[in-house]
């Protein structure tokens, strides 16, 4: 999991590699039969993107802008699960609208509510 702060006028291509570089669980060394996979969307769709990727050892799936995928070869979205996820980090007043000067505290807040989502998701339930 990582969490990276941005500015909302901020592109998201610009904190791709921020992003990847601040995962805070070292993962598996890749190996033949055990690839790891990278699914991004038609936000991410330049060649600095795809070299970052791969220069992480991450295999690309990027969606091509005005590429059209036939409805018979269409597998199912897995776009919700990051929709879902901002929604859960709405529900907090707080991280809602951001009063904070200093990115440290906002920062703070958000790592706390990333600790309240995952602890409902795993002991709650």
């Amino acid at each position: 999991m990582a969490v990276v702060i941005t500015g909302a006028n901020c592109h998201d291509m610009k904190a791709a590699t921020t992003t990847l570089d601040s995962l805070t669980i070292r993962r598996p060394r890749p190996t033949v039969e055990c690839l790891q996979h990278l699914c991004l969307d038609k936000g991410y769709d330049f060649p600095e993107i795809e070299a970052a990727v791969a220069a992480r050892r991450y295999t690309p799936h990027i969606r091509h802008r005005g590429e059209v995928v036939p409805r018979h070869r269409r597998h199912p979205a897995r776009r919700w699960v990051v929709e879902r996820t901002g929604s859960w980090h709405n529900r907090f007043r707080k991280l809602l609208i951001r009063f904070e000067k200093r990115v440290e505290n906002y920062r703070g807040l958000v790592h706390l509510a990333c600790c309240l989502i995952v602890y409902r998701l795993t002991v709650l339930g």
